[in-house]
């Protein structure tokens, strides 16, 4: 017999644990972690080579009302307030037994992470639910993120750690949000940001001369290195490279364990306590893309920053037990807008605009010429505008696009998607097609095919208001949430400023996606259930994988991490047999 057929004939080997996670994003990690901290056995399993999934990619962002930091801040918060803004939000898909759940244990959560692991908080103070004039809106105080985290604490596993989205750092640098951002739009101004962003940078260069890599990890990578640190603390596994195959179940139906495709041979996990399936959800899924969004007929219209390994597996998992995907939500996924500037190998990165939609001097405008959004307010708000006014010029079938639109001072000044703002040169993104510069707006209208006369008649009747602080066609800078994006040094509306100083700039917008939130249908302990609503016995599902409890709509920064890792929480307590 050849080696080959010998193996094919040799049984997996068996390997027992309390508790198996599929994903080693944000929700499959937090999952994990609170396992291992009520003492089960846990092992973390992904297919990738790297662990940490979309979250290390991501802001690292957690949405978790009536939060320990906000309370030490003195943040004046109600669960009541909270809940009566979900309620608006998510509409005729408010899941009450799923949010009450949510809201009960989200402070819990946090406190447990903050006292028993490795996992610590800063509060975005002035980060303001995204819809903060809705009934229960807050202009701050909900949305909270990892501390920066020094990755040598990790050891070697920082190798396998997922480093950050390449297009949203600087030169491989992670930023962090709020006043670190600042400093860098204001280190050509300032010499106190100079010495702040030099220091950064020393540091940075010194990290890649002796590591290859950034060791003070930022955002949605500092969130997944605390909770692998403490994983690993508690004699917890992450297997890479190691996707699940199949579920597995008894005679009465429960999942008992998965099979596991390891570098080294198929394994059988067999999870005593329950299995989790925290994969990430659909992004990188043509088919379910087809099937589930509408700006995307082929399947491959559609661009996001997840990562390639991010393909329904877990969905799939679930349904061949018996789970479904709850498909009714207005909004398959959180939209936010892309880019695609070219990476040096030729290929196309993403880059998700947040925080350059609401400088002063920038608006979006479709091939019409003609504004059609408010620039300053969620991008998931944003890109549903950007389809509307699409499908309405363009019919049902016409391309899905629009474009960024700012002039010489206001693009030196803030940068413009992944052009980055003076000194940083930008010709080679001319030459690459990325940014698209004219002299005059009439050139910049033809190099993107737009109506030349109605573009300068928008630009000319923004202007009129814009010296005044003032949007009466959408508002631009009048909330909490849009101003926080704004310059502040800039008034009257830190949103707000006429485009009049060429020559002018542009970028091209797709519809992106921030995560899933199609998923299985779970209940309040994270349980995946049948379409009768009855728990399938051993099988939970956290983060993507699960259907969003947002209702399609995204009310504040943070709405899939923050109850990704509330879930994990939970559902560790339940497999636990805890009720605390």
């Amino acid at each position: 017999m050849q080696d080959s057929e010998i193996q094919h004939i040799t049984p997996p080997r068996r390997i027992d644990t309390d508790v198996l996670v599929i994903g080693s994003g944000a929700g499959g990690l937090a999952t994990a972690v609170s396992a291992a901290y009520r003492n089960l056995s846990v092992i973390v399993t992904e297919k990738e080579p790297v662990f940490g999934g979309t979250t290390a990619r991501s802001g690292g962002w957690m949405w978790i009302p009536c939060n320990a930091p906000a309370r030490r801040a003195g943040v004046q918060d109600s669960r009541e307030k909270a809940r009566t803004y979900l309620q608006h939000e998510t509409g005729e898909h408010f899941d009450a037994a799923r949010i009450d759940a949510f809201l009960d244990a989200g402070p819990k959560a946090v406190d447990f992470y903050e006292a028993e692991t490795s996992l610590q908080f800063d509060l975005g103070p002035t980060f303001a639910d995204y819809h903060p004039t809705a009934p229960g809106g807050m202009d701050g105080g909900r949305s909270i993120v990892a501390k920066p985290f020094d990755g040598r604490e990790l050891g070697d596993e920082i190798r396998r750690l997922r480093p950050p989205l390449q297009e949203i750092t600087f030169l491989g640098m992670m930023i962090g949000s709020g006043k670190e951002l600042l400093h860098f739009f204001n280190v050509m101004r300032s010499p106190v940001s100079a010495f702040y962003v030099g220091r950064l940078f020393l540091k940075f260069l010194r990290d890649m001369a002796f590591h290859g890599r950034p060791m003070r990890l930022m955002n949605g990578n500092a969130l997944v290195g605390r909770l692998a640190k403490s994983i690993f603390d508690k004699g917890g596994e992450i297997w890479t490279s190691s996707p699940a195959l199949k579920l597995l179940r008894d005679d009465k139906g429960a999942v008992t364990g998965a099979r596991i495709q390891k570098p080294d041979g198929p394994v059988e996990v067999i999870a005593r306590k329950g299995v989790v399936l925290a994969a990430g959800g659909f992004p990188q899924d043509p088919i379910r893309r087809k099937m589930l969004m509408p700006h995307a007929p082929t399947g491959y219209e559609h661009v996001s920053p997840a990562p390639p390994g991010n393909t329904g597996d877990g969905l799939r998992l679930g349904e061949s037990v018996g789970a479904t995907v709850d498909t009714s939500l207005p909004h398959p996924a959180a939209w936010v807008p892309i880019s695609r500037p070219r990476r040096p190998d030729g290929t196309l990165g993403t880059f998700p605009h947040f925080v350059d939609r609401s400088k002063p001097g920038v608006i979006a405008v479709t091939r019409s010429g003609r504004r059609f959004v408010n620039e300053a307010n969620s991008y998931h708000d944003f890109c549903q505008a950007m389809v509307r006014r699409c499908r309405e010029e363009s019919g049902p079938d016409g391309e899905i696009a629009a474009w960024f639109i700012t002039d010489h001072r206001a693009f030196r000044k803030y940068g413009l998607g992944f052009a980055k703002p003076a000194p940083v040169p930008y010709g080679k993104l001319i030459q690459d097609g990325y940014l698209l510069r004219g002299e005059t707006l009439q050139d910049l209208a033809a190099q993107f095919g737009a109506d030349a006369r109605q573009l300068d008649e928008t630009v000319s009747r923004f202007n009129e208001y814009a010296v005044s602080g003032e949007d009466p066609e959408f508002g631009k800078g009048t909330t909490s949430y849009n101003r926080s994006l704004g310059d502040p040094d800039h008034g009257p509306n830190p949103c707000l400023a006429p485009i009049k100083d060429g020559p002018f700039y542009a970028v091209r917008l797709h519809v992106g996606d921030l995560g899933t939130y199609a998923g299985l249908r779970t209940n309040e302990n994270a349980q995946v259930i049948t379409p009768e609503g009855q728990p399938i016995a051993g099988l939970y599902s956290v983060g993507n994988d699960a259907a969003s409890i947002m209702g399609g709509n995204y009310p504040g920064g943070g709405i899939t991490l923050g109850p990704a890792v509330t879930f994990g929480w939970i559902a560790a307590r339940h497999m636990a047999g805890g009720n605390d």
